[in-house]
């Protein structure tokens, strides 16, 4: 039997996995847009919840990974996930009282933030456009913030991760 301390990081680890499976499947052409940042949210809950046990080297980590399974440059992302880990972990305390719908705007504007950030460091290594569509999956991940807040406070507690 595993200890509780590296139980919780399984389970830790599991959702971070499922959240890269979620974001590499493909979703229809018409539909790209709209695309909700699974990691992003993941992230933000854990670094929220549990500061002392995911922090920004978890999410350079989990970045890293996540531009593997995408195939794109390595460390894009892993910056932009560092970047937001690193604002969430410094007010995580401000961030834990505010309401949920608060909480949420705050995640949309962090993801807007990540989407910029994702485009400059990708447009300085390589000459790509910025599509306005693409800021849909704000608006998204506002509208799924109290939804996988809840859910994944409810396994947290469940299976006790501390």
């Amino acid at each position: 039997m595993p200890t509780n301390k590296a139980h919780g990081r399984i389970w830790i680890w599991l959702s971070f996995l499922f959240a890269l499976v979620l974001q590499a499947v493909p979703w229809p052409g018409e539909l790209e847009p709209f695309r909700p940042s699974w990691v992003v949210l993941v992230t933000c809950y854990w670094v929220l919840a549990l500061p002392h046990r995911v922090n920004v080297g978890t999410a350079l980590v989990v970045g890293l990974l996540w531009d593997l399974t995408l195939g794109s440059t390595l460390g894009v992302r892993g910056l932009m996930l560092s970047v937001i880990a690193y604002i969430i972990a410094l007010n995580f305390r401000v961030l834990r009282n505010l309401s949920l719908w608060q909480q949420a705007i705050v995640i949309a504007l962090l993801s807007l933030a990540a989407k910029l950030i994702e485009f400059w460091a990708e447009y300085l290594v390589s000459n790509i456009s910025f599509y306005p569509q693409q800021l849909w999956a704000v608006l998204l991940n506002f509208i799924l913030w109290p939804w996988l807040f809840l859910l994944l406070r409810r396994i947290r507690r469940k299976l006790a991760i501390r």
